[in-house]
């Protein structure tokens, strides 16, 4: 065995250690018939991110399960990789060429995606090596990205699929329009966020009577540029008579009807309503029902077009105001009012959405969604929390039709190609009324482009210039990282015996982005699940409950706590205080819990390897063992039972408390304390059980805590091999003992009420006690008489009696509990006449203390205005006074005897 540091310093162990796994191949996993497979693709991170806590967290619970199943002799694979990340990426590179005075327009779409590449293999492996300072057993040699070429083969094939089955289309709908980014962005894409706005109330004249109004109420007052009718509900009786009546648009001069829908809400506002085909979705159905004009006021980038009049070249906030001004000015605004408006903001650069008509790519979801449906209905995949199988089936039964192009050139160009002759013969793509391109004459999707037209033979042929949606490639992640569709052996291999894969780990805000998507596309080009598990983890959270951001300057930086603490202290705290499927609220503070708790494994470790001779080491026989050693092997296989049972049911929470009360308390608080003078006399048989538990917790603790269980473990007697390939250990019901379980319980709850009056009583602790303890019955008795050593070794009492039903003795303090009465004698042990001096002065302290706070709780000026939680801890006040007079006025009664 080598000698052990006093100190465990992480920073010596986690490089070292994860340096030899990488050298010899322990994260590596190929098919192997002989083992099962257990299989994970990793979440890809973003080639723009740095590890924060929410990857530190999911990935955290990754490494877990991996390392589990990896011990537990399944072929484990985790499948790493990062996600090119269209905009963010293209934000991240646009601004460094703002730096420079340049803008991606200056370089040309060729030279910025030269940028954009340069970018990625400077920056792109950053989070990678953050990942590997977390301990994440990767088999790096599979990385994987979303733009690799191999890749994005498998995104081509499948756009020319869903072109082939009619499932993919291309149509002109009013879409989620970032100005900022000039995007398109779907729904999810567009999160709502609730601002204070205004709705404003506008007077439309009618033709041909220009003194008499219609009056609208809007929260985007600039869109009235573009109305093409105002609409009301046909049974709101105030209006009726209004219906196919002519109004003038205001600042504009058109002419515009009153139509009648069902749609609009007769409580809203005045009751009527402006329409905008072009710039709200509820509007454009409106405009598609009754035959409107689309007209649209506004260029890509925010700014009103020549539709707009004399607003032309104004930003669409700035001519919101101007438009207002002139409204006031022609006493057409009849009134502003607050209104609490939510409104969707673009999930890269926050900047607000503008509702937008614009010709884009869509996939039909509904038909692919109908297997995915059923696969979580059948429980064929299950989610973890439970409660977000309703959130998914909520959301899939109501789908939308996935709005695919974006506006941007980092990504995977889309695979359409035109021919101009074709297009220019058709004179214009024939659309439908519903706004959708059913003509396919001159569109041509190939994975290469054609030398020419397949229709007229013609080579003036030009691609496409949108690209896809990031998550068009992500939602094929768990196939088309082993190289599908290429038709390889060793592909068509792995992907028989990798997939469906094992797990998904995985956060709420992504489940429609990605988890839905991806089992989607597993039924459509897999005909089979993506994965059986779905484990949804909370949010971290700032200590206040606030979501970490940059802006609000809360972040903690895993790298930093790694730094501080190591990263066994990172992941085993944050698996701790983490509920299942619950959010996490976090302070550096909370960081410390687990450097403790690695300390206390190190120190212990320390301790059991100082006393113990590799060459003294017996063989445990059960019948040689003394009862606190068959104590803890029935705890250890107790807590062994239950660990496997919490990771597998994805309970890490659960399995880290438990790990955490036996090794802190029952192993080291509890057994080695009361073996220590079995060791030190040399008792070979407590020596093997100290090494066992040790061993066998190191192992269970070692997919929560690699670094310190491996280097604990190499410095262990007869250890050849890495920890992380050795067996997980299996509980032994045999040993298992309910009976010495509760009766060891038992003891250790007398030696606690016996130590916890000592400091009630204040005596020293190194000062020898009288203990009289009186328990109920026979067998408790003689289960006492057999430890009675041990319990004045622990109790550090000079004498100690056990009988059935003791009569009280005079000047002693008790403590009862279900089956026993504890009595600690005080003449002898303390200074009677200047205790009872001392716990005077107390009894009056607590008494006038209990005064005040009652008479401030009944004070009802005081329980209106003060904060809730003022008034709780009031009350949690005068409860513990309470209980500590009644505790304090027990020792003054016994020492007045």
């Amino acid at each position: 065995m080598l000698e052990i540091s006093k100190q465990y310093n992480p920073k010596e162990v986690e490089d070292k250690w994860y340096k030899f796994w990488e050298d010899n191949n322990l994260f590596k996993a190929a098919a192997n018939l002989d083992k099962k497979s257990f299989c994970i693709v990793i979440p890809p991170p973003n080639v723009t991110g740095i590890l924060h806590m929410g990857h530190a967290l999911n990935n955290t619970y990754q490494d877990i399960l991996i390392r589990f199943a990896r011990m537990n002799n399944f072929q484990a694979l985790w499948m790493p990789g990062t996600d090119h990340a269209g905009i963010a990426t293209q934000n991240v590179v646009e601004r460094q060429l703002a730096k420079e005075g340049l803008t991606r327009q200056d370089l040309g779409r060729e030279k910025f995606l030269e940028r954009v590449w340069a970018w990625r293999q400077q920056y792109g492996s950053t989070i990678i090596n953050q990942l590997k300072k977390l301990g994440a057993s990767c088999d790096w040699q599979r990385t994987r990205f979303t733009m690799d070429e191999a890749y994005s083969q498998a995104v081509a094939e499948v756009f020319i699929s869903l072109w082939d089955k009619g499932l993919i289309y291309q149509g002109d709908k009013v879409i989620n329009w970032c100005p900022r980014c000039q995007t398109a962005l779907s729904d999810e894409e567009a999160p709502h966020q609730e601002l204070e706005s205004h709705l404003y109330y506008l007077k439309y004249p009618f033709k041909d009577n220009a003194s008499e109004f219609v009056t609208v109420a809007t929260t985007r007052p600039e869109t009235m540029l573009g109305d093409s009718a105002v609409a009301i509900n046909p049974k709101d009786r105030r209006y009726k008579k209004f219906i196919g009546k002519t109004l003038i648009l205001p600042l504009i001069g058109r002419e515009i009807k009153i139509i009648a829908d069902n749609i609009v809400d007769m409580k809203f506002g005045t009751g009527a309503v402006k329409v905008t085909p072009a710039h709200d979705p509820n509007d454009y159905a409106l405009g598609k029902i009754h035959n409107l004009e689309f007209i649209n006021i506004m260029n890509p980038n925010g700014i009103l077009n020549n539709k707009a009049g004399r607003y032309q070249g104004l930003d669409r906030f700035k001519a919101r105001q101007l438009i207002l001004e002139d409204l006031k000015n022609l006493g057409l605004l009849e009134k502003i009012e607050p209104h609490k408006l939510s409104v969707g903001h673009c999930y890269r650069c926050h900047t607000i959405i503008e509702p937008y008509l614009s010709r884009q790519w869509f996939v039909k979801m509904k038909p692919l969604a109908k297997p995915a449906i059923d696969a979580v209905k059948k429980a064929k995949i299950k989610f973890y929390p439970s409660r977000w199988e309703k959130v998914y089936l909520n959301w899939m039964e109501n789908i939308q039709d996935w709005c695919i192009s974006r506006q941007i050139w980092w990504g995977h160009r889309l695979p359409v190609y035109y021919c101009n002759t074709c297009l220019q013969q058709a004179d214009e793509l024939t659309v439908n009324s519903e706004q959708l391109i059913v003509n396919k004459n001159g569109i041509i999707v190939s994975k290469t482009k054609p030398e020419k037209c397949p229709t007229c033979s013609s080579t003036d042929i030009y691609q496409d210039s949108d690209v896809l949606d990031t998550w068009f490639s992500s939602w094929l992640w768990p196939f088309a990282t082993f190289g599908w569709p290429a038709k390889d052996e060793k592909i068509i291999k792995d992907l028989k015996y990798f997939y469906p894969t094992s797990a998904l780990v995985t956060a709420p805000e992504i489940i429609f982005f990605w988890v839905a998507r991806m089992i989607m596309a597993g039924f459509e080009f897999m005909k089979d699940i993506p994965f059986s598990d779905v484990y949804i983890h909370g949010t971290v959270r700032d200590i206040q409950g606030k979501k970490m951001s940059k802006s609000l300057g809360n972040i903690i930086d895993p790298l930093d706590v790694i730094s501080e603490y190591g990263a066994d202290a990172l992941r085993f705290s944050l698996v701790s205080i983490t509920s299942t499927g619950q959010d996490v609220f976090l302070s550096k503070e909370k960081f410390e819990m687990g450097r403790n708790f690695a300390n206390k494994i190190w120190n212990a470790s320390r301790f059991i390897l100082m006393n113990v001779s590799e060459q003294a080491l017996v063989n445990i026989e059960a019948s040689k063992l003394n009862i606190q050693e068959r104590w803890i092997l029935s705890r250890l296989n107790n807590c062994t039972a239950r660990v496997s049972k919490q990771l597998k049911a994805y309970e890490f929470s659960e399995s880290a408390k438990q790990l955490y009360e036996f090794f802190w308390h029952e192993f080291c608080d509890w057994f080695i304390e009361i073996a220590k003078e079995d060791i030190a006399s040399g008792r070979q048989m407590t020596k093997a059980v100290l090494v066992l538990c040790l061993k066998e917790f190191l192992k269970l603790i070692h997919p929560l805590m690699p670094f310190i269980s491996e280097e604990i473990w190499s410095r262990l007697p007869n250890v050849t091999s890495s920890i992380m390939i050795e067996p997980y250990p299996v509980s032994n019901a045999k040993l298992i003992d309910k009976k010495i379980d509760r009766e060891m319980e038992f003891f250790i709850s007398l030696i606690s009420r016996v130590r916890n009056l000592r400091v009630e009583a204040s005596i020293e602790p190194q000062k020898p006690i009288n203990c009289l303890v009186s328990v109920d019955s026979k067998k408790d008795l003689e289960f006492l008489e057999s430890l009675s050593a041990k319990f004045k070794q622990l109790t550090k009492s000079e004498t100690t009696t056990f009988a059935i039903k003791i009569r009280r003795p005079t000047k002693a303090i008790a403590s009862a509990e279900s089956g026993f009465t504890i009595y600690l004698k005080l003449e002898g042990t303390t200074d009677i006449a200047n205790q009872l001096s001392k716990l005077e002065k107390q009894i009056d302290l607590l008494e006038q203390s209990i005064k005040n706070t009652s008479d401030r709780l009944e004070n009802k000026e005081f329980l209106k205005n003060a904060p809730e939680e003022i008034v709780n801890q009031q009350e949690e006040k005068l409860e513990t006074d309470k209980n500590t007079l009644e505790k304090i006025k027990q020792i003054y009664n016994a020492l007045r005897d």
